[in-house]
């Protein structure tokens, strides 16, 4: 049986120009002729049997109907593109996985145990995007998601299914030439706190854990990423709260140190997500495996 799918070229014409909102940008982008983008939309219309756009006085914008079709094809151009980009590199014989991470973790934690991945798959390559927030898997190509947050929040994600990796302990940390380390809750409430923007209340609970009072525990410079955090620090900024496992080289190296021998294991943990109807394709199944295993093994700390 034909399938009933129209041809890539007009798809491509057609999301071009319901990005632009424009047949002579989508033209140029494409290295066509506006007329020719404006026959590939035509006969996609036709092939439909719907309009996709209107005209306006600035051009053109798309019908409702439109501007549904465009996510769907926008989505799937976009995946046709990566699997394309893959086999051609050479990944198609153990296949690709597409991982959205939040970013200091992706960095700090994920990247550099890569390699160990390659050793047990060494054709298998990991696509990482950032992505700080829940998601519909359904509206994008990701396979999985690295996920930081509370057992609440991932339980009331939508459609997915979800695995405990470990436990976020987070320590007080600070330039050794700001503090030699070893102080107590009380008085580090008396020096620079450098803020984390994500999670305003970071040290007012962090101090309250310890029964200390701490006029100023939300004052102090702001920072949205953990990584800006951490160079804060190490510059003998302030003391900063931030999960040990994202900082391990810092700490190895002495450019930061453990400003009180106090950590606090809080709410939130580390998850691997992913859509619980899908069955996840051989690459997946083989990446998720080797993360459980390097998690059991320790590797987390």
């Amino acid at each position: 049986m034909r399938r009933k799918i129209p041809s890539t070229q007009s798809l491509a014409c057609f999301e071009a120009a319901a990005r632009h909102e424009s047949y002579t940008r989508a033209a140029d982008e494409l290295g066509l002729t506006q007329s020719a983008v404006s026959r590939q939309i035509l006969a996609l219309e036709s092939f439909l049997g719907l309009p996709l756009f209107r005209r306006t006085r600035h051009g053109v914008a798309l019908t409702p109907a439109g501007a549904n079709y465009w996510r769907q094809v926008a989505r799937g151009l976009q995946g046709l593109e990566r699997d394309t980009l893959d086999t051609m590199a050479g990944h198609g014989r153990g296949g690709a996985v597409a991982l959205a991470a939040v970013p200091t973790f992706a960095t700090r934690w994920l990247m550099p145990r890569l390699p160990l991945l390659a050793e047990r798959h060494p054709d298998i390559v990991v696509h990482i995007e950032t992505q700080t927030r829940p998601f519909l898997f359904a509206d994008t190509g990701f396979d999985a998601a690295l996920y930081t947050g509370t057992a609440e929040q991932v339980a009331h994600w939508p459609g997915t299914r979800a695995m405990r990796l470990f436990d976020e302990e987070i320590v007080p940390v600070c330039s050794p030439r700001l503090s030699p380390g070893c102080c107590t809750p009380a008085e580090l409430a008396r020096m620079p706190l450098l803020q984390q923007s994500t999670r305003p209340y970071g040290w007012r609970h962090w101090f309250e854990s310890f029964g200390v009072v701490a006029p100023e525990a939300l004052q102090g410079p702001r920072y949205e990423l953990f990584s800006m955090l951490a160079v804060a620090a190490r510059h003998g900024m302030g003391v900063a709260l931030i999960p040990r496992l994202l900082i391990e080289a810092e700490l190895a190296q002495g450019e930061l140190v453990v400003a009180c021998p106090h950590p606090r294991v809080g709410e939130r943990a580390y998850y691997l997500v992913q859509p619980a109807a899908a069955e996840a394709p051989p690459a997946v199944e083989a990446f998720c495996a080797w993360l459980r295993d390097l998690c059991a093994a320790g590797a987390a700390t």
